[in-house]
């Protein structure tokens, strides 16, 4: 459940390199209590600069930051001691086991959670012996994860927590960031995954440039590109389409809700026609890779708004 109060403030946000590259330009963010809020833009929006800053590791070169109540630089250790962080590039001692990693970051809090728990908690609970230097990259990421959770923080901060990670790891560490969310705990996240963001969060902040130039839930984003209905189907390399057969009434059934009146996007439906006849002659269908779905469909074939990236396989 969200909460009235802020977890995290910040207005007129700015940070300047070297007194040129101006890596985040007046960003205003605000994040509830409670709430799973992602911070989503491509490579050198400001993304990482901007979570940095709200952790205590940058400071700003203007603007006002406000986490859990206190400021940087009046009550840093108070704050240290309520937040969790994942970097974007964790880097532990691969000399060390996963039992005596966790350990190591326990020691830093006054109070916390037992390193078994935790261990269980991120699905390691097998591998306490395990040195760090012989995990999977799923494994790794989730240790990392499991270090910022055992000081039990009440703000947890996850800068690309799944990057370069495989579908089955992802999807795991979606599960362990859902639960900590479900005990009323706040998540700060940056991706640049539409579809983790989709998933995992309750608002997303766009931001490109340095600045904030969308907000709201996942849904109304989709929702004020067109994209809230998407049709997904199979292709065989035989060429005949899958299990996932298109049903002309379901589409004729989805035209007639989007044209309907007091639909956001009833004007300019174009009609369901019919599919046109592949010729006997023309070669099967062999897909070099998958298409990862678009938030919006496009006209006529297109690339969508979100786009779509094919993943060689």
């Amino acid at each position: 459940m969200l909460g009235t109060t802020s977890a995290i403030r910040c207005r007129g946000l700015r940070k300047v390199y070297e007194g040129k590259v101006e890596a985040v330009r007046g960003l205003d963010l605000e994040v509830r209590s409670g709430e799973f809020f992602g911070l989503l833009g491509p490579n050198g929006a400001g993304k990482t600069t901007t979570i940095e800053i709200l952790e205590g590791l940058l400071a700003p070169s203007e603007g006002q930051v406000e986490v859990l109540g206190a400021c940087w630089g009046s009550r840093d250790e108070e704050l240290r001691q309520r937040i969790g962080i994942s970097l974007q590039e964790t880097r532990l001692a691969e000399k060390l086991t996963v039992l005596e990693t966790l350990r190591l970051f326990r020691s830093f809090y006054r109070r916390g959670l037992e390193p078994a728990e935790v261990l269980a908690q991120v699905g390691l609970s097998e591998r306490p012996g395990a040195m760090v230097g012989k995990l999977s990259g799923g494994q790794r990421q989730r240790l990392a994860v499991a270090c910022a959770l055992v000081g039990d923080p009440d703000l947890l901060f996850l800068d690309e927590p799944t990057t370069g990670l495989d579908p089955h790891s992802r999807r795991k560490l979606w599960d362990i960031l859902l639960d900590f969310r479900s005990r009323g705990r706040t998540i700060l996240l940056t991706t640049h995954y539409m579809d983790e963001a989709e998933r995992l969060c309750d608002r997303v902040a766009i931001v490109d440039s340095g600045r904030v130039i969308a907000l709201g839930s996942p849904q109304e984003l989709i929702a004020g590109l067109g994209g809230e209905h998407v049709v997904e189907f199979a292709v065989r390399r035989d060429g005949e389409v899958g299990d996932a057969a298109l049903d002309r009434s379901a589409l004729e059934a989805l035209h007639r809700h989007r044209a309907a009146p007091g639909h956001p996007h009833s004007s300019g439906v174009a009609p369901v026609r019919e599919p046109r006849p592949v010729p006997a002659d023309h070669p099967p269908c062999q897909p070099r890779g998958r298409l990862r779905q678009s938030h919006r469909a496009p006209p006529c074939g297109g690339r969508g708004d979100w786009g779509g990236e094919r993943e060689e396989g």
